[in-house]
């Protein structure tokens, strides 16, 4: 029989080998979340920019390399590589050390191939400002830089799927099944669109299939699963209870695994390719609601009687934010993608509501939740300041918001004028002015939020973070023991879930 004893030096064991793991993936973990926030800075900033000029040609007219159609793609291209993976490559690299329970003995790899995928970033970004863009959406970098990304890619995850193993009894948790979805789906979706695109010579037409293919495929079955796995970590261990139903994230996991690879094809309905895969595009993208109500039922569901936590937690309330934009997004999918909207969003800004909507809204509020998160453990600090966090969400949520609903609603005008064949091209041009001027100033509030994010994140690279015993809470007045308190028993959880 155990004695008390027993159970203190359990515990003690458990917490030192936590520690290591921290200590050990401290530097590779913290420069991709750094990296990121900060070419998540110059993506918004681009942003700001591209949107400005969509509704005054005149703003920085005399800089050839800020034209719309530079900035444009570079603004998407980076908020895609030089954020948004290099948040996912950290998150996967800290979940699956910690839900496998090894240190990393690989991080001077790791760090030396993160120098790697940036200086491609920073050679393909400047490329496109240049005009060596390859005019591919989502796949902007001038050619010589995609293979560049893609040997990085394998050396900052092998070390991932080396020490990728089974909990005790031969079991995985929830968050472990997406994010090594995510490690084996990104190199097939990556290297077979540029090799359909930029080196077999097929028709063009299919070309232009691919690329849209890559871009949903991307979204569904990279960035999608990451978010997923780092909400289905956070929800338990911040409140200490098991995830609601295993058989529905079972459930949930599966319909993303079977719908997301058919996605994207929608975007050439009309075109001179087999009707049928525009159209199966379509229905896919409609049924992303189908895993996106399984998972937000599940997660809410198991943060249910733990409001105070989801109040006063940073962490969890991007979180929530996040699992609440991906219904959103498949509520949003499936209006866009009927037979009779298709046709108005197709050429219009409706689509970019759509992406930037899965890409900020969905999956960068859940990887703020992660970072939040994940940044004090490794660093030994605690954030410096809730006012920057709180500054950070609000106005993060209320730009994405204005941006989505602006997009949308303009793109949908815009398809309509588009549609009216009696009148003159110029009112597509007009219809949705206003519109674009309500996202220009939304993307000024989410450039500031991230300006914040982007500075407590180096401050606490630099280890300038507080030393305190006690977490960064948003809200005063709760139990700070319960809220990013010790962290429990993750084996205890997996044999609740199961």
């Amino acid at each position: 029989m155990a004695t008390d004893t027993d159970s203190d030096m359990t515990l003690q064991k458990d917490l030192d080998l936590r520690a290591r793991i921290d200590r050990s993936l401290r530097h590779p973990v913290m420069f991709f979340f750094a990296s990121g926030a900060a070419w998540l800075a110059v993506a918004l900033l681009l942003g700001f920019i591209s949107s400005f000029k969509s509704h005054d040609s005149t703003f920085l007219a005399n800089y050839g390399f800020l034209n719309y159609g530079r900035v444009y793609p570079a603004h998407l291209t980076v908020l895609v590589y030089g954020w948004g993976c290099q948040a996912a490559f950290g998150l996967i690299i800290w979940l699956l050390a910690r839900l496998s329970r090894k240190e990393c003995t690989s991080a001077g790899i790791i760090l030396t191939a993160g120098h790697l995928w940036n200086f491609a970033v920073g050679v393909g970004f400047l490329g496109i400002l240049a005009g060596y863009g390859s005019g591919r959406p989502w796949m902007e970098f001038p050619v010589a830089v995609w293979p560049l990304l893609l040997v990085s890619y394998f050396f900052i995850t092998i070390w991932s799927f080396i020490q990728f193993r089974c909990s005790a009894g031969g079991k995985t948790y929830v968050a472990q099944w997406y994010l090594v979805a995510a490690l084996f789906w990104f190199p097939w979706i990556y290297l077979s669109a540029h090799l359909f695109v930029f080196v077999f010579n097929g028709h063009p037409v299919m070309a232009a299939g691919v690329n849209a293919w890559f871009k949903y495929a991307l979204i569904f079955l990279f960035f999608t699963p990451v978010a997923l796995g780092t909400a289905y970590y956070l929800a338990p261990k911040i409140t200490g209870r098991p995830v609601y139903s295993y058989a529905l994230a079972l459930f949930g996991f599966w319909a993303l695994a079977v719908i997301g690879p058919w996605a994207g094809m929608q975007k050439l309905a009309g075109g001179p390719l087999p009707q049928f895969l525009p159209y199966l595009g379509a229905a896919a993208t409609v049924l992303i609601l189908i895993p996106a109500l399984a998972v937000g039922v599940n997660i809410l569901l198991t943060l249910r009687g733990h409001e105070a936590e989801v109040v006063a937690s940073p962490s969890l309330r991007f979180t929530i934010a996040g699992i609440v934009s991906f219904v959103i997004l498949g509520l949003v999918g499936l209006g866009l993608n009927t037979p009779a909207s298709l046709k108005m969003t197709q050429f219009s800004l409706a689509g970019y509501g759509f992406e930037v909507l899965a890409m900020y809204g969905f999956f960068s509020m859940c990887a703020f939740g992660g970072i939040y998160f994940i940044v004090p453990r490794i660093t030994r600090r605690e954030w410096l300041s809730r006012r920057f966090i709180g500054w950070h969400f609000w106005l993060s949520l209320y730009g994405i918001g204005t941006v989505v609903v602006c997009s949308i609603m303009g793109g949908l005008f815009q398809g309509a004028a588009q549609e009216a064949y009696n009148t003159a091209w110029s009112d597509a041009s007009t219809r949705n002015y206003a519109y674009n001027v309500g996202t220009t100033v939304a993307w000024g509030f989410i450039t500031l939020g991230s300006l914040f994010f982007l500075l407590h994140v180096l401050l606490m690279w630099a280890r300038l973070g507080r030393r305190s015993q006690h977490p960064t809470l948003l809200k005063t007045g709760h139990d700070e023991g319960s809220v990013h308190g010790p962290e429990g028993d993750l084996d205890k959880l997996q044999t609740a879930e199961a």
